[in-house]
């Protein structure tokens, strides 16, 4: 299975999905017109990933901030991993945050999800 990275921009983030070492990474702000039309190859790929995943997995969201449409398309991905982890596989998402309003998005996702987020505090 091949890495997906994708570069990121003004107003959608970096992806650096690496299934030979288990790390997932989004990082930047998620703002795209079409968030399906970005998130689809993600939520695609993670799916591919299912059927040879690394013993561990460890999912990195760094965002600065994300839409309503991000929000939905970001639950989809969730989703997914937390079937991973249902399927007794070893899955940390961690949730970096550095104000108020990515602290209470982080958990928002923790309380819907059945599995744990660690919450991370950054500096601004």
């Amino acid at each position: 299975m091949e890495p997906l990275l994708i570069e990121g921009s003004k107003k959608t983030p970096l992806v650096n999905f690496d299934p030979g070492a288990g790390k997932l990474l989004i990082q930047g702000r998620s703002i795209p017109e079409n968030a399906a039309f970005f998130f689809n190859p993600l939520v695609k790929w993670l799916a591919q990933y299912m059927e040879n995943p690394q013993e561990a997995t460890e999912f990195n969201i760094h965002l600065d901030y994300f839409n309503t449409s991000s929000s939905k398309c970001m639950t989809d991905m969730f989703r997914v991993i937390e079937t991973l982890h249902k399927a007794g596989h070893k899955v940390i998402i961690n949730w970096y945050y550095s104000d108020e309003y990515m602290f209470e998005a982080g958990e928002d996702f923790s309380s819907i999800l059945d599995i744990p987020i660690n919450m991370i505090e950054t500096p601004e």
